[in-house]
């Protein structure tokens, strides 16, 4: 069902689904049938001066949480929001297997938990991504770092799947209270869907980017600098 309104749509839903537990049904991030499903945090991106190592490291997030955003399903639009903790069952896998890519392309891959090149970690505020020692002589980090420096591309985004979540008692939102990422991905893409977040790189070491003016908004750190 296209065109519906975000009220239409929950009353539709609210006729037809079961019961709250029920995941959405053809989820995906826009109205146009077949799109991903997957939910992007846009940024602002800097770079510091080279180090001595001439490796990069990223440090960013890959979902926020709390925050709502908008997703479809069948019967139409309506508010995602991703619980505080909702990784943490997948994220302890001792066997969890999740690569930093470039637009969801699995072979665009630049780090991965596998082989220590990629650490993921949950805070209250979302899910940090790091990958400390990226190598600038890789042909898609260094197709990506200038496009970053250059605040071309300046969003991430993470696909998983959906273990358990609830509808509000409106049909108008769902929250997500349990996913699994293992042998999804985190990403650097073009566009997001979530109108909360802002992101900064730090100047140098140890420097905390600033905070959004707007202290009501997530705060979200999207960060590539040169390894020291």
């Amino acid at each position: 069902m296209t065109g519906m309104t975000r009220e239409a749509a929950a009353a539709a839903r609210a006729q037809h689904v079961r019961q709250r537990a029920d995941r959405p049904s053809q989820r995906r991030s826009a109205e146009l049938s077949g799109t991903r499903a997957v939910a992007r945090v846009p940024a602002t991106i800097e770079l510091r001066e080279a180090s001595e190592t001439g490796l990069l490291e990223f440090v960013g997030r890959a979902t926020v949480y709390e925050r709502g955003y908008t997703m479809w399903d069948w019967y139409g639009p309506y508010t995602e929001i991703v619980s505080a903790g909702a990784g943490a069952e997948s994220l302890a896998r001792a066997d969890l297997d999740v690569p930093l890519v470039l637009g969801h392309d699995q072979l665009r891959r630049i780090a991965r938990t596998t082989n220590g090149s990629l650490v993921l970690s949950e805070g209250d505020d979302g899910l940090s991504v790091h990958a400390p020692d990226l190598d600038p002589a890789d042909h898609d980090v260094a197709y990506i770092a200038p496009k970053l420096r250059a605040g071309l591309i300046d969003e991430m985004s993470f696909a998983f799947r959906i273990e358990a979540g609830q509808w509000s008692p409106d049909y108008m939102e769902y929250r997500i209270t349990r996913y699994d990422i293992h042998r999804g991905d985190v990403a650097i893409v073009g566009y997001g869907a979530n109108p909360y977040t802002e992101a900064g790189l730090r100047a140098e070491a140890g420097v905390k980017a600033a905070e959004p003016a707007d202290q009501g908004r997530a705060r979200a750190l999207l960060e590539l600098a040169l390894h020291r």
